[in-house]
C-alpha cells in the first residue's frame, strides 16, 4: 500500500484557466481521506491528477516514494470508481469484474480466485452469473467496487460514487464502504460535494474552495475549530448562522452586539478578541447551539433573544425553526416537545462557549477558537495544545 503526496501541484488548461494554483497535500498510507467542496472547487480535478487522467502543469505527484508525474494511469497501481458504474451490459457480473484482469493477461486460475474473493467480500457470490440490468443500483455499485478490488491497488480513488443512489441506499453504502476500507486496510481518496457524506466517512477531510485547500483535519476538528467562515458554513447541517456584529465593552464584560440582540462573550473568547484588536466581526452560532429559554442548560447565555418564528420543519424528536429578530434571519434546532407555531414569538439562549467570531475582511479567518468549542475531549486537548503554542 502507499500514501499520496502532492508538492506545489498546479493545473492550468490550454485556454489559460487555472483550476489549481498550488496544492500541497500529504496523505498517509491506509488513510480514508475525503476531498469535499462545492461544484467547481477542483476536487475531481485533483483526483484525476492523482489517477493520471489529467496532466499536471507543474509540481510533483508521489504515490508512495515514486514520482508519478510521467507515469501512465495503468502503471500507477491505483483503481478508480466513478459516479457512473460503467459496466458492460452484455457481460455477466463475473466477466465485468474479471475484465481488467483479462486485459492484463492474468492467468485464468488467478482470475477465478480473485473474482470469487472479491465477490465474497462484497456479498455478491450468488450474483456472478447475472447481467447488470438484473441488479439494483446498489448492487451495480458493488460490481464497480469488485472490479477495483481484484486489482489489489495501492490506492482506491472514488469520484462521487454514491450520487446516483437514493437517500436510503446512500446511507447503507456509506457504511459498506467504511467497512470495506477497514477490511482491506488500503489508502482511500474519496471525492464528494456532500458534507454529510464527508463527515460520516472520512478519517481526514480536505475542504476545497476554488482550487485552494481551506483546511485539513478530522471531521470533529473541522466542526469544532473551522479555520474560516467558508469551512464553518460548509461543515455542519443545517449550516452555521452568520450575523454581522460589533464588540461592546460594558462594566468589564465583553459583548457581541448584532443590533437585534446583545450577548456576553465568555472570558476566554473575550481575551482572544481583545488580543486581535478588531471591533467588527461576523458572529457564528450553529443551530444546535441554541435552546428555547425554558430548556436553559449550563454554558448557555443568561441573556435571552426575542425572535419571531417564520417556518417550522418537524423532524421527529427535533424541529428546524427559521426565525427573525429585528430583520435578522437565522435557523435553530428546537426540541420537538415544545408546541410552536409560525408567527409565534420565542425566547432563545445561546451556548456562547461554542460560538464563533470571524474577521469581516479577507479570508474571514476565525479569531476566537478556544478549548470550549470542542465537541469531544480529543478536540479539547487539541485546542489546548494550540493555545499553549
Amino acid at each position: 500500500m502507499a500514501g499520496i503526496k502532492m508538492v506545489n501541484v498546479k493545473k492550468q488548461y490550454p485556454n489559460g484557466f487555472v483550476a489549481i494554483e498550488s496544492m500541497n497535500l500529504d496523505i498517509p498510507d491506509k488513510e480514508f481521506v475525503v476531498l469535499v467542496g462545492p461544484s467547481g472547487c477542483a476536487k475531481s480535478t485533483a483526483l484525476k491528477m492523482i489517477a493520471g487522467l489529467e496532466e499536471i502543469t507543474a509540481g510533483e505527484m508521489y504515490i508512495g516514494d515514486r514520482l508519478v508525474n510521467d507515469v501512465p494511469p495503468k502503471d500507477r497501481e491505483i483503481a478508480m470508481v466513478f459516479q457512473s458504474y460503467a459496466l458492460y451490459p452484455h457481460m455477466t457480473i463475473y466477466d465485468n469484474i474479471a475484465f481488467g484482469l483479462k486485459m492484463r493477461k492474468t492467468p485464468k486460475e488467478e482470475i477465478d480466485k480473485l473474482v470469487k474473493e472479491a465477490s465474497e467480500i462484497l456479498g455478491m457470490a450468488d450474483l456472478l452469473d447475472r447481467k447488470p440490468r438484473q441488479l439494483s443500483g446498489g448492487q451495480r455499485q458493488r460490481v464497480a467496487l469488485g472490479r477495483a478490488i481484484v486489482r489489489h491497488p495501492q490506492v482506491f480513488l472514488f469520484d462521487e460514487p454514491l450520487s446516483n443512489l437514493d437517500a436510503k441506499l446512500r446511507v447503507k453504502m456509506r457504511t459498506e464502504l467504511k467497512q470495506l476500507h477497514q477490511r482491506l486496510q488500503t489508502t482511500v481518496i474519496y471525492v464528494t460535494h456532500d458534507q454529510v457524506e464527508a463527515m460520516t466517512m472520512g478519517s481526514t477531510i480536505v475542504v476545497l474552495k476554488l482550487g485552494q485547500i481551506q483546511q485539513v483535519g478530522s471531521p470533529l476538528e473541522l466542526y469544532s475549530f473551522p479555520a474560516n467562515r467558508f469551512v464553518a458554513g460548509f461543515i455542519g447541517s443545517p449550516s452555521m448562522n452568520f450575523l454581522d456584529c460589533t464588540i461592546a465593552e460594558e462594566n468589564g464584560a465583553t459583548y457581541v452586539d448584532t443590533g437585534a440582540f446583545k450577548v456576553e462573550l465568555p472570558a476566554d473568547k473575550a481575551a482572544k478578541v481583545r488580543e486581535h484588536g478588531g471591533r467588527e466581526f461576523i458572529f457564528g452560532i450553529r443551530p444546535e447551539d441554541m435552546r428555547k429559554r425554558r430548556e436553559k442548560q449550563e454554558n448557555y447565555s443568561e441573556a435571552h433573544v426575542h425572535a419571531r418564528i417564520n417556518v417550522i420543519e418537524p423532524l421527529g424528536k427535533e424541529m428546524y425553526v427559521n426565525m427573525t429578530a429585528d430583520g435578522l434571519d437565522f435557523m435553530g434546532i428546537i426540541n420537538a416537545r415544545f408546541q410552536l407555531a409560525p408567527q409565534e414569538d420565542i425566547e432563545l439562549t445561546f451556548n456562547m462557549d461554542r460560538a464563533h467570531l470571524f474577521e469581516k475582511d479577507g479570508d474571514n479567518r476565525s479569531v476566537a477558537h478556544t478549548a470550549k468549542n470542542a465537541t469531544s475531549l480529543e478536540d479539547a486537548r487539541l485546542a489546548e495544545s494550540v493555545d499553549d503554542d
